[in-house]
């Protein structure tokens, strides 16, 4: 077999640091590709990663050093196409070799017009990040001068609406798993994973609307309950949603993950800021605070809920115990509650799938409440 062509690239990141390697994937427009740098420390699971919308602008760095092993299958995207700008790891798998894969990660990424750099120094990059916090950054095959360039005109992901980038333009409709309740759930799409859609089906019939979808057409679809999604990007940039959310809240039990967890926190008047290289991997450590039990989990964020702004709204009921930041709460005097962290993890950890249960009881009880009235 003929070893294929290397084709030699660069990273140029904003603080001026440069990494050399080679391209992988597809070649970017004008041999650049530029986005805001962060790093994932997963050991598995690089598909579901790169196709999870909530990257969406950013340029993702492994921290394993071998990635593509086992290969890629349709079943395990988490989207209809990544919306990453990037990927880098140390070393690309030559040959891929499992029995569910279709084929491998790099011709995936030239089939959706990724790029991707290798032989890069992960271990180094990874500790710059964790120091200086996620930067922008550009790599490719241009001269080392455009990199820089575009590294420094790169925005990030702060003050802009990735939202409206990866939300699904029509509503949509997934049935209910065999031998699910008759239940009836609206799903915002801020960036939805395929993996919440799947378990979500499992509690009831899945209706999947636009992230600009207001509260009264929710309301008017007469859901038992209604989800809010996980998603890209900076969550004050997406006021419409907190404010479609403050509607709803008391009104019908609301559950959100990741993003949605955030818009919840600001249309409860609550704040957010940005964490400085955020969290993203397979092994955070969460405490429920209401048992003390630490859940292994999978999370992937760069912006956090500020708990004391919302003192006297919500219960707090998750913590990470890296950083002690807010990980979960339940609103008081209302049927809602939300984490910050993944219970679906496709694939991933699976401590925290209770909490699918949990949406499941709160819609049964709020209905036989409004029964009972």
């Amino acid at each position: 077999m003929m070893r294929p062509t290397v084709r030699e690239a660069a990273l140029v990141l904003a603080d001026g640091s440069v990494f050399e390697g080679e391209l992988l994937g597809a070649d970017a427009p004008g041999g650049v590709a530029a986005g805001e740098v962060v790093f994932n420390t997963v050991l598995s699971g690089y598909q579901e990663v790169i196709t999870d919308p909530s990257y969406a602008g950013q340029i993702i760095t492994f921290t394993y050093p071998h990635i593509g092993n086992y290969g890629v299958n349709d079943h395990d995207f988490e989207s209809t196409r990544p919306f990453c700008r990037g990927v880098i790891v140390r070393e690309m798998a030559r040959r891929h070799s499992n029995q569910r894969a279709e084929d491998s990660l790099d011709a995936m990424l030239r089939r959706f017009g990724i790029s991707g750099i290798a032989g890069i120094d992960t271990r180094r990059l990874t500790r710059l990040l964790r120091d200086t916090g996620a930067m922008p950054g550009a790599f490719g095959t241009a001269a080392e001068a455009t990199l820089r360039a575009a590294a420094a005109a790169e925005q990030g992901t702060d003050g802009i609406d990735l939202v409206a980038t990866v939300t699904t333009d029509q509503p949509y409709t997934m049935a209910a798993a065999e031998g699910a309740p008759d239940r009836r759930i609206v799903a915002y799409d801020f960036g939805i994973k395929t993996t919440i859609v799947r378990h979500l089906s499992g509690l009831g019939t899945v209706e999947v609307v636009p992230a600009s979808t207001t509260a009264a057409d929710v309301l008017a679809r007469r859901p038992d309950g209604v989800f809010l999604s996980n998603g890209p990007g900076d969550p004050a940039m997406v006021p419409y949603a907190s404010q479609a959310i403050a509607e709803l809240v008391g009104q019908v039990p609301v559950f959100g993950i990741c993003l949605g967890h955030q818009l919840l926190s600001r249309a409860l008047g609550g704040e957010t800021f940005k964490l400085p290289f955020g969290h993203h991997g397979g092994n955070h450590p969460v405490r429920h605070e209401a048992t003390g039990h630490i859940e292994i989990t999978s999370q992937n964020h760069n912006f956090c809920v500020d708990p004391a702004s919302l003192e006297g709204t919500v219960e707090v009921t998750h913590l990470n115990l890296n950083d002690f930041t807010n990980e979960g709460m339940r609103v008081l005097g209302a049927p809602a509650f939300s984490v910050q962290y993944h219970p679906e993890a496709g694939p991933g950890p699976h401590d925290s799938r209770y909490l699918f249960g949990m949406f499941g009881d709160l819609m049964d009880a709020h209905s036989g409440a409004k029964a009972g009235a």
